[in-house]
């Protein structure tokens, strides 16, 4: 078998002049982002047409600079070197504020106006005015209701999966996941409780976490990843490292899950046996554990598979979906990842579709690979979640070899 670290970089080389003007473009989204979130409402609420009051568009417009001058501020003391949790709370709000106040500043901006013109609704000042008060009543909802969808306890999402390798002895194998957990600057340690009773509910065989357990490192966090030592299963509870693990010391986490009483399978293996029949429980560091400079990091699906029977199947655990084209090239039977939060706040989702082939749910890559994609079970960031729920996932793994039990 071939070691995919001796492959990638001369892969990346080849690809890159590929690549198309829109992934050269999210290179420089860091430094336009902030300017278009907060100048485009600007532009919108205050100087459309509205004729405001003197001290209404001089107080708005500072409140909008004080948006685009605080926010990344903001999150650079919170997210930098300093680590500051309260610059972080109140740069990631600022951020899912600003993002979803820019995407219905131009969505109602343009329909809404061109909507009340058609239907010849007020004069110009009428239609500006009532852009304006929709886009802000829109706004608040959606930032409370997305607020009290982040904070909740996500509901369990329920299916079944048929792996038509999978032996008898297997069928209705229990598999429960969360992922991208991400413990940050606001305190969820009671959130981290409620989530782990509700896993332990589901009385699961085996329980999957597929990384991103947390913004900052396993000391600074371990209150809130703690209750996931309380977490059982009746055959294993494995975990495989995300991104975010590597922004804050990865091992720290990988020592403290093991503390905690999972199995870290860092580019290994092990067997579920039942019934006479047997499924490899495989899993692969981040594809970013490379880069990180950590000794002996790295996604290596070979070293994850070696010693493995491969006539059978196999369950791997990998963050990021886009590691399904070398699962699929290994015919891995079924890959379960997160990472994508399924967009978190709509419509960053075709941001993420750039990046991901998948953005939630099941999909069907090569000859007989299944990738199931998590939405994610907390949030990063913005402490806000529009039109992408979070979710505990509940599969049931079914086995064609036989009738399918009740």
């Amino acid at each position: 078998m071939t070691d995919t670290s001796n492959t990638r970089p001369a892969d990346a080389e080849a690809q890159a002049p590929r690549r198309s003007p829109l992934h050269r473009l999210m290179r420089y989204i860091p430094l336009i982002a902030p300017v278009l979130l907060w100048t485009v409402p600007c532009w919108v609420l205050l100087y459309g047409g509205q004729h405001w009051p003197l001290p209404v568009t001089p107080a708005g417009t500072a409140l909008f600079a004080l948006g685009l001058i605080g926010m990344p501020l903001a999150m650079a003391r919170g997210h930098g070197r300093r680590q500051q949790d309260g610059a972080a709370i109140i740069g990631d709000t600022l951020l899912g504020v600003g993002w979803v106040l820019f995407t219905w500043s131009v969505l109602l901006g343009v329909l809404l106006r061109l909507a009340l013109t058609v239907a010849g609704v007020g004069e110009g000042q009428d239609r500006a005015r009532i852009v304006t008060w929709a886009v802000l009543g829109v706004t608040a909802a959606l930032l409370a209701w997305g607020y009290a969808e982040a904070r909740r306890v996500p509901r369990v999402r329920r299916l079944e999966v048929r792996l038509p390798r999978l032996g008898a002895g297997l069928d209705g194998i229990r598999v429960a996941l969360i992922t991208d957990t991400h413990y940050g600057p606001l305190d969820r340690a009671r959130w981290s409780a409620r989530v782990c009773e509700t896993v332990n509910a589901l009385e699961a065989d085996l329980v999957c976490h597929t990384g991103d357990i947390a913004d900052g490192t396993a000391e600074r966090r371990r209150a809130q990843a703690a209750p996931l030592g309380t977490v059982r299963a009746t055959r294993a509870r494995v975990y495989v490292t995300g991104n975010h693990e590597y922004y804050s010391e990865a091992q720290g986490w990988v020592d403290l899950m093991d503390e905690l009483g999972w199995e870290p399978l860092r580019n290994r293996h092990l067997l579920v046996e039942r019934g006479g029949d047997t499924l490899v429980v495989a899993g692969v560091d981040d594809v970013t554990a490379e880069a990180s400079g950590l000794a002996g990091h790295g996604a290596h699906l070979a070293g994850a598979l070696a010693g493995a029977d491969r006539d059978l199947p196999v369950l791997l655990l990998a963050h990021q979906p886009k590691f399904i084209d070398r699962a699929a090239a290994e015919g891995i039977d079924l890959q379960l990842s997160g990472h994508t939060h399924g967009g978190q706040i709509w419509p960053f989702h075709h941001l993420v579709r750039i990046d991901q082939p998948a953005l939630a749910g099941l999909s069907h890559h090569g000859a007989r690979t299944l990738l199931y994609t998590s939405r994610g079970t907390g949030f990063w960031g913005p402490p806000f979640r529009v039109f992408a729920p979070s979710e505990i996932t509940l599969l049931v793994l079914r086995s064609p070899h036989l009738a399918t039990s009740p």
